[in-house]
């Protein structure tokens, strides 16, 4: 088993693709057949498999997001900012790990699928972790 940290810097809400940094961490783990999952420790941030094609589609699931949970000031927690509320409840919908599987070598992705890390309260100083395994 190995497992790797990524160091990630956000610089507003949205999503930034992850897939070549995971594949790497894939490549040098050597595992040929096995397993990974990608975590993020974070309370307001997110990741997704979908496609990498048209960064409008991001933006598009991001709008379908906003839609869904609209930062607002009538949420019952209130430690931090109403954004930082939005973002614990988005962070829940959308997932804070990916597992994925490994043969050959490389991640097993459909050509179009890209990782991505969804920021919910930015800018921050993100990190998130690869974790590879045999079965």
């Amino acid at each position: 088993m190995t497992l790797s940290n990524h160091k990630l810097a956000t610089s507003e809400n949205g999503a930034t693709e992850i897939t070549q940094t995971v594949a790497e961490a894939v490549k040098a783990s050597g595992v040929e057949d096995g397993l990974c999952i990608v975590f993020v420790p974070h309370t307001t941030a997110g990741l997704s498999i979908t496609s990498r094609w048209d960064a409008k589609g991001l933006e598009d699931i991001h709008d379908d997001i906003d839609r869904l949970v609209p930062t607002r000031i009538d949420f019952k927690h209130q430690f931090d900012t109403p954004q930082d509320a939005a973002g614990h409840v988005k962070s829940v919908l959308v997932g804070v790990s990916l597992p994925l599987i490994i043969t050959e070598g490389a991640l097993l992705l459909g050509h179009s699928q890209g990782i991505f890390f969804h920021e919910f309260d930015g800018p921050r100083q993100r990190q998130f972790f690869v974790r590879c395994g045999c079965d």
